[in-house]
């Protein structure tokens, strides 16, 4: 054995060998990258591992045989005195081992960067699922199958479904009847740049179900994708579903389907076909804006299926939208009971609204959000819900970026493009505001928050009379536009000091809301009423109506309202309980507000470096814009005037969070009426006695019906 092996050294086997197989292993690992970047078939990476396998016996045999020396190839020499070529020296050992080293430091880059099978991934697909059509006879699959298939097509990370209750709009206005069939749907994808139309049927075969669903592409017409499964009896048709769903993913592309957890973690949520039914109802009526109707249709879902998670997750939001807090606060409580029976992409989203919502948590919502469109790029709603969140972090260029990212998904959704006017109305870029609020009432003239940018940027110039004119449009789509509208108007009138009109309107505004029973809007016209109180010297009316709001709703924008009302009442204790109850609360900005009402009490206290101190320390924490206007006015009190200036000038240079300071696209932009006196307060103290005088001007043009302020300002401009 032992002459054996020194034979096989001398005649360069082993050395051979290796070369070989670290030749070969960089060639297949080379090969696995390059050959699916050409769409190669997979039997060209198995051929050259079977051939690599075959010639290793053949290489053994051709090495003992031949050798290269100085006379080309030829048959191993018995003797030792033939001249080989001097890869029989240790040069030829180092050339083996420096292409094993290489071959070895290959596969690990590819075992750390993910190896040769990355995932490939794939462009965002907007789908329209069309109604089914229904040859059972059983009313029972109306609605029912679309929000399985839509439920287990954007199981797909890169699959994004359209909304159906927009499509049936849209089809209404294109002249079609109302129903969303196969041609309507292909009317409306071509019309609204969606890819693919999934029209689906069913046929009762005896106790079974045939389900079919063909992917189309809308302009064309052309079928390029059919699946089609058999459900054994009606109470497994929505199972069979998820599992037609999965079939789909695969056609357009998707190799992540699991088939082993499908059953698990890809049915849809509700086990029942009337639950189903149901929710896809209120799904289009919540989309339409109709949220009373929307609620019924859940409450009938989770009757059917009362541990539907999504239904209990829909109905909180319609509730929130109609201001019923504490409905839907019950709402939300029965979905997160109910999170284990949701997929992932419905589980991320749910909890990243429960966030937003109820617990107003922005850092867990903007982690949960990330998170949703990390794994699921095309989710429009993950990304339009990580844009508000942003906005609430006050990162306003990630909010643009996410708002961007869904207009980029669907260009034509007016929705997407009115959040993304409203994003640029906030960093104060009023140009592309107004640009992105025309194109989404062109979408939809009877959406009214394009309005409101459009009205804050007339504001903004002056321009009284077109943020009234743009109000009145606002009020004419509809009882919520009207509510806010109304809002608007007297946000207009306060801007200007006319607090008896702004009252006027306030006081026909509020009975509308009450009957809405919108408590949200209600609670916030009752805090406006109470500052129009308040400039009216009416001390106690203000903190009475206060005191009503803060009764209907406990939000940021009714508590700091109220503290505020207090603090000018006198009632230092009130003011401060409020702060107390802010400041248990998750959000940093209502924690900031909390610090920001202390600093207030010691200002009105006559506590002024204290009062610099606490408003110092509520901007580390959140750097809203009525912290640096209030810190502004502590320093101006304090006789610190250059840092006066210098927080009121970031206040006027921000004032596109005055447009709605509490961030819920209600008007404040009244706060920065007062902003020029302020300013020129401090300028004046500088010695700046131009300026000043300019924004004294300023301010009195702007309260032309004077007012203690403008009175002041008249009598230092003199």
């Amino acid at each position: 054995m032992k002459r054996f092996l020194l034979e096989l050294r001398r005649r360069e086997v082993f050395r051979t060998a290796g070369l070989y197989v670290g030749i070969c292993w960089i060639l297949i690992e080379g090969a696995s990258i390059v050959l699916p970047t050409f769409d190669a078939p997979e039997w060209m990476l198995q051929a050259m591992i079977i051939a690599a396998l075959i010639g290793f016996p053949v290489m053994l045999v051709l090495a003992w045989i031949y050798d290269v020396s100085d006379k080309g190839i030829v048959v191993q020499a018995e003797a030792t005195d033939t001249v080989v070529l001097p890869f029989g020296d240790r040069k030829g050992d180092f050339i083996v081992i420096g292409v094993l080293a290489v071959a070895l430091i290959f596969s690990v880059y590819l075992i750390i960067t993910g190896g040769p099978y990355a995932t490939e991934e794939l462009e965002p697909v907007s789908v329209l699922i069309a109604d089914f059509d229904n040859q059972t006879g059983d009313p029972l699959f109306e609605g029912s199958l679309e929000q399985a298939l839509q439920l287990g097509i954007e199981g797909a990370a890169f699959v994004s479904g359209y909304e159906r209750g927009l499509a049936k709009k849209i089809a209404a206005e294109l002249g079609q009847v109302d129903t969303l069939d196969a041609e309507a749907a292909q009317l409306v994808a071509a019309r609204e740049g969606v890819k693919i139309v999934l029209a689906g049927s069913i046929v009762a075969q005896g106790s079974a179900y045939e389900l079919e669903v063909n992917a189309i592409t809308p302009r064309s017409g052309e079928i390029f994708a059919k699946v089609d499964k058999t459900s054994s009896n009606k109470l497994e048709v929505l199972t069979t579903m998820s599992e037609l769903a999965a079939d789909l993913r695969e056609e357009l592309g998707d190799k992540s389907v699991d088939r082993e957890a499908l059953a698990v973690s890809e049915t849809f949520t509700a086990m029942s076909l009337e639950a189903a039914r149901e929710y896809d109802a209120a799904q289009q009526m919540q989309y339409v804006g109709n949220y009373e109707g929307a609620i019924e249709r859940y409450r009938a879902a989770v009757a059917h299926d009362p541990s539907f998670g999504r239904a209990f997750s829909g109905w909180a939001v319609a509730a929130r939208s109609l201001g019923r807090i504490d409905e839907a606060s019950e709402a939300w409580e029965k979905a997160m009971a109910n999170l284990g029976s949701m997929t992932e992409r419905e589980r991320l989203r749910t909890q990243g609204m429960y966030y937003w919502g109820v617990t107003r948590n922005t850092q867990k919502a903007i982690e949960t959000y990330e998170t949703l469109v990390a794994k699921y790029p095309a989710d429009h709603v993950g990304h339009n819900n990580l844009a508000v969140q942003y906005l609430f972090a006050l990162d306003f260029e990630a909010a643009l970026r996410e708002g961007g990212l869904v207009v980029d998904i669907y260009p034509e959704n007016p929705v997407g493009r009115s959040n993304y006017a409203l994003y640029a109305m906030y960093s104060g870029d009023f140009e592309t505001a107004i640009d992105e609020a025309t194109k989404a009432l062109e979408l939809d003239p009877t959406y009214f928050k394009p309005w409101l940018p459009i009205a804050m940027s007339a504001l903004s110039k002056g321009d009284l009379e077109g943020a009234r004119a743009a109000y009145q449009e606002m009020s004419e789509t509809g009882p919520r536009g009207g509510s806010t509208a109304s809002l608007g108007l007297a946000d207009i009138e306060f801007f200007a000091g006319n607090f008896d009109a702004a009252r006027e309107i306030l006081a026909r505004a509020i009975p509308a809301d009450e009957a809405m029973n919108n408590k949200y809007g209600l609670a916030v016209k009752q805090m406006v009423l109470a500052e129009v109180f308040l400039e009216l010297g009416d001390v106690e009316a203000a903190a009475d109506v206060a005191a009503q709001g803060l009764e209907n709703v406990r939000a940021p924008a009714t508590m700091v309202t109220a503290a505020l009302v207090e603090i000018a009442a006198g009632d230092h204790e009130a003011a401060l309980q409020i702060a107390a109850s802010l400041a248990e609360q998750l959000s940093v900005q209502s924690r900031a507000y909390a610090e920001m009402i202390m600093g207030l009490v010691m200002l009105e206290s006559g506590e002024h470096m204290a009062a610099i101190s606490q408003l110092t320390a509520a901007i580390e924490n959140a750097d809203l814009w009525l912290l640096r206007f209030y810190r502004g006015r502590a320093y101006l009190e304090a006789g610190f005037f250059v840092e006066a200036l210098d927080d009121f000038t970031v206040a006027r240079d921000r004032h596109g969070e005055a447009t709605a300071l509490f961030l819920d696209d209600l008007p404040t932009y009244r706060y920065m009426s007062t902003l020029p006196y302020w300013i020129a307060r401090a300028q004046e103290e500088l010695g700046m006695s131009h300026d000043a005088r300019q924004n004294f001007t300023l301010f009195v043009t702007r309260r032309p019906t004077g007012g203690a302020l403008a009175d002041d300002a008249r009598h230092r401009m003199q």
